[in-house]
This record gives structure tokens, sequence and C-alpha cells, in this order.
């Protein structure tokens, strides 16, 4: 009785709550809503002439139906209810004989009508009070404990069959949506059900009955001396439930245009993306506003002040998030209650990554024409960690920089050689710098038309690949793997020190070593055509008999590769 009186005490504080809101400012718009749902009936009372009979709680299961007009609605609904009869009557008399004891669930359905009433202060939080009138059918409750020797009906209640019962329930729910449709529901409720008929046993003409024992007001003799006719008593429960919940907004008829107004009020939301670390702005930043379901009900890029503003937004509750090539930027929340009439309400979001933003472009060398399409490769030097991004329309392409890394960079194109950079983040400092610039250059490997590879130096007459022409050579093999129908003439040059002779003997030697070593990179040697030239082929005016300097000398000491036209091969 005493958990009774709680739950009673629990239903009508719910119930006097979302009374008293109906009156403030709820925001509950006409919809269409519905739940399903289920639970536990905690504590059923059946109201009979059956003093030895405790009633267990069970499952429960339902679901309701409303329209409403803004706070007030209609609804209907319908209930299951299971529960289950026990026999507490005290056996210990009868220790020494075989008992029977058959007992039967009890089901209850209830079909509902009624009005509702709802409070919603904001779109994700709703209370519903649901105040139901209608009919039930209650069925099962058959109870029978008796003695086998000697042969003696000791606790006995024939149950119910009833149909049609006038019954009435309260319930009160709160659901909190995920979205502007779906959410998630759980209350309490209180039924009762008025003046249930029970049945007669027709053969033995009683609907109850019990076998007084010590203590009972009728004595203790071996006979059912307590029995009862039907009793139309009440029916109640008190449940607890959970489920999900559904609503359907209105559509909203979408409103004239309206006339220019200068005196009408305007809200407006200016959204800045910065860097958290260097305070600098963010152009080209995604923005997008969102309520409080989650939607996008807003979006734009900021502008070269890392800048978006919104305006005419309708003052509410917003979530507002940003991205920056592909990192999602640390958000922020506008509150209904910031927004005032014609002032735009700032807001921040900031860039939180602490990898350097490695912003470069693809161009063609001697040109600077970008290079759209073009793959490019990241390659931490130390990791051996590989990205690949594409350029864009404009030819410029982005990636993110670890903090004291060192990459490579190049890029790939058919019928393009690229150069190979070099970039080190160790000089950089995060607090000071968030993007990093680089410039890829690629040449087009026309055929018949010579490429300088750059940094291949060889020994005062040797001929072997020095460690610092390795990076180089291994650029053309990454070249040859990425255009495996390329077939090119290595070649390479000396200046005009030493005899003619001399010169072709140990230009022939060098380009053979590249040779060697690109097939040990994995290239098919029958792809690859050394050549020595000599000095037959100076870049600057340093022929024999002119006085130069190292430096000029050591321009026309290369290595060049060519790409073989198909006629050649």
């Amino acid at each position: 009785m005493k958990k009774m009186i709680i739950l009673l005490c629990v239903l009508q504080t719910m119930m006097i709550a979302v009374t008293a809101q109906i009156n403030s400012n709820s925001t509950s718009p006409n919809r269409f809503a519905a739940s399903l749902r289920g639970g536990y009936d905690a504590l059923p009372f059946y109201n009979n002439n059956t003093p030895y009979i405790n009633y267990k709680g069970g499952p429960a299961a339902g679901a309701s139906v409303n329209y409403y007009w803004g706070w007030l609605g209609l609804g209907g609904d319908f209930d299951y209810i299971q529960n289950r009869p026990q026999s507490n009557y005290p056996t210990g008399a009868y220790a020494g004989s075989a008992l029977n004891l058959q007992e039967d669930k009890i089901t209850r359905m209830f079909y509902g009508i009624g009005p509702s009433l709802k409070y919603q202060r904001n779109d994700r939080f709703a209370a519903e009070l649901f105040l139901r009138g209608g009919l039930a059918s209650i069925k099962g409750g058959y109870t029978n404990l008796s003695a086998t020797s000697p042969a003696q009906l000791l606790n006995y209640h024939v149950g119910y069959d009833a149909k049609n019962v006038l019954s009435a329930k309260a319930q009160a729910q709160f659901s909190y949506y995920f979205t502007r449709s779906v959410g998630v529901h759980a209350g309490i409720y209180y039924m009762r059900h008025f003046k249930t008929p029970e049945l007669t046993d027709a053969k033995l003409g009683f609907s109850a009955a019990y076998l007084p024992v010590a203590g009972d007001n009728a004595g203790s003799q071996p006979s059912l001396a307590q029995r009862s006719n039907a009793c139309n008593c009440d029916i109640s429960s008190l449940g607890a439930f959970a489920g999900v919940s559904i609503q359907l907004p209105k559509k909203e008829k979408k409103p004239a245009p309206k006339e220019d107004c200068n005196t009408c009020d305007n809200y407006a939301l200016a959204v800045t993306a910065r860097d958290q670390y260097t305070n600098e702005v963010l152009p080209n930043t995604d923005v997008v506003i969102k309520n409080v379901y989650g939607e996008i009900i807003h979006g734009g890029t900021t502008n070269n002040y890392g800048v978006i503003v919104f305006s005419n937004i309708r003052p509410d509750n917003y979530s507002i998030a940003g991205k920056l090539f592909d990192v999602d930027l640390k958000g922020t929340a506008a509150n209904k209650n910031d927004f005032k009439p014609n002032q735009t309400l700032q807001k921040e979001i900031l860039y939180t990554d602490d990898r350097f933003i490695l912003r470069g472009q693809v161009v063609e060398c001697n040109v600077a024409n970008p290079l759209t399409g073009a793959s490019v490769v990241l390659t931490n030097t130390v990791k051996a960690e590989q990205k690949t991004t594409h350029t864009n329309d404009k030819g410029a392409f982005i990636f993110h920089a670890l903090q004291n890394a060192t990459y490579s960079v190049y890029a790939k194109k058919n019928d393009y050689f690229s150069q190979t950079e070099t970039i080190t983040t160790l000089s950089f400092d995060r607090n000071k710098t968030l993007f990093i610039k680089l410039e890829v250059c690629m040449e087009k490997t026309d055929c018949g038309k010579a490429i300088i590879l750059k940094n291949i130096y060889y020994d005062l007459d040797k001929f072997f690949i020095r460690e610092d022409a390795k990076p180089e050579l291994n650029k053309l093999a990454q070249f040859m793997k990425d255009n495996p129908g390329v077939k090119v003439e290595l070649s390479s040059h000396t200046d005009s020190r030493a005899s003619d002779t001399y010169n072709m003997t140990l230009s022939q030697k060098r380009a053979d070593a590249a040779v060697d070593y690109l097939v040990l990179q994995g290239i098919e040697k029958v792809r690859l055509i050394p050549v020595g030239y000599g000095e037959r082929r100076l870049l600057n005016r340093c022929k024999d008999g002119v006085d130069c300097s190292e430096a000029e000398h050591q321009i026309n000491r290369r290595t060049e590769i060519k790409v073989i036209c198909p006629d050649n091969r």
C-alpha cells in the first residue's frame, strides 16, 4: 500500500507540472504524434473476496496516437497488460499432504480516447499528459489450491472473463527527440477498471472460497466456510514504461513575400573561423548552422577575412560547425536569448589541429602553367608513410604535415616528369605558422626533348654513382614505373677539359653506371639506352681554350634523359 501511495503522489506531481506549464510559452505546434511503448505493470490491485491471493506485476505494452492543436490535443490509446495471481495461503498445517496448485495469468486490454496536454518549450524535450476513458476486456486469473490427503479445497477463485468494462487511465510521459520526427520517451500510468464482474463456477455456485485458518473470524472448520458470490469490484494498477515517439509536423505554408520594411527587426549571425594557435583567420572554411535536431538550416564559406554572415536568421538555439580541408573545427553554440534586434551576433569557431597545412601547386616548368588532375605523392622520409592527393582546376593541392618531420613531394601525370621537392617542418613553429607553401615543377616529356637531371655529379675521372646523385635517379626510376610504356635515352656529358676521346669514354661509362643503377631499382634494361656524348654538347662558352670557372665547367658535366620517339625505338 505504501508503494501505491508513493507512485500516486509521483503521478499527481507529474500531472500538476505538465498542466502548470501549459499557460507558459510553450512552442508546441500543430502536429500528429504517435508512440509505441513497453514496460512493467508494477502494482496491480484486484479488489475481490480472496484474501489469500496476491497479484503480481507483469509486462505491459501499448500505443498512443494524438493530434495537437498547439498544447491541446485529442488522442487514443491501446494497452495490453499481463498479471499473475499468486496464492499465499498458509499451508503449514498440510505439510504431510500433497498439494495441487493451478494459477492462470490475467490479461487486460484497454481501448480509450480522451484529451492530451503537451508542453514543449524547445524542439528537443516534450512533456505530455494523457487522460483516457474507454472500455477494457479482462480475462484469466483462475486459482485453485487443494490438498489431496485428505481431499480438501483450500483456496479458490474462478477468475475473470469480462468485456466492455468501463475504464479510465491517466498517463504522463517525457520525450526526447533526436530528430524533428523521432525520439524516445519514458513515463508512468495509473489505470482503473470500474465494477469488474467475476466469473461464477456453474457447478459450485460461487465465485471464490477459502478454508479459514486459525485467526480467521470464521474459525477453523474443516469445510469451505468462507464462500463468496461474484464481486463487481474495481481493479487498478500502476506501471512504468519507455518507448519510441514519432511526431509529424504540420506542413507550414510558405509566407507570401514581404515588401521591404525599413522598421522591421532583423537578426544576423556572423561566424569567424580562426586558427587556435596562430589566431590567423581562415578563408574558404565551410560553415554550417544546425538546429537542435542536427539538421543543417544554413551553410556557406568564409570570405577572405575568415568571416561569413547569415542575415535574416530567426532567433533560436543553434549549433555552429566548421570544416577546413576535411578537418572539423571546434564548434560553438548560439542561444536564442543571445540574438538582439538589428544587431549581428558574433561567434567564433576554432581550428585546433596541431598539424601544418601544406598548401602547394603543381606547375609546368619554365612556363608556370598550373597542371590539373596530377597525382601528388607526399612521403614522410622518416616513417616511410605515404599519402596521395590530386590537383584541382588551379593545380592546387593540400596535405597535412606533422611537426618536426621531413617530407618528399613529387607529382605524377602522363607525359610529364616531376621534380622532387624536399620540405621539412623542423624550421617552422606551429604557434606562428599554419600554412606552408610549396611549388612542384613538372617538365613536359615530348619525345626527343632532353630533360636535365639535377644534382648528378661525378668525381674527377670517376664514373661511379655518388650518394648525392641517387635521389635524382630514384626520381627517374619512379617516373618510368609510373609510365611503363616509356623508353628513354640516358645520356651523360663532360666539360671540355681532357681529350675528346677520353671524354667520350668517360661519359659513356657514366651513362652505363646510371643505367646499371636504374636496373637495380627495378627498371628493365631494354627500356634504357645509355649514350655518352663527351664534350660535344656544351651548354655554355667553355669550349677548349676558354678560361672558365669550376662552376661554369660544372654546368656541362650533366646527365640528361630523353623520351625516345616511337619511330626510333
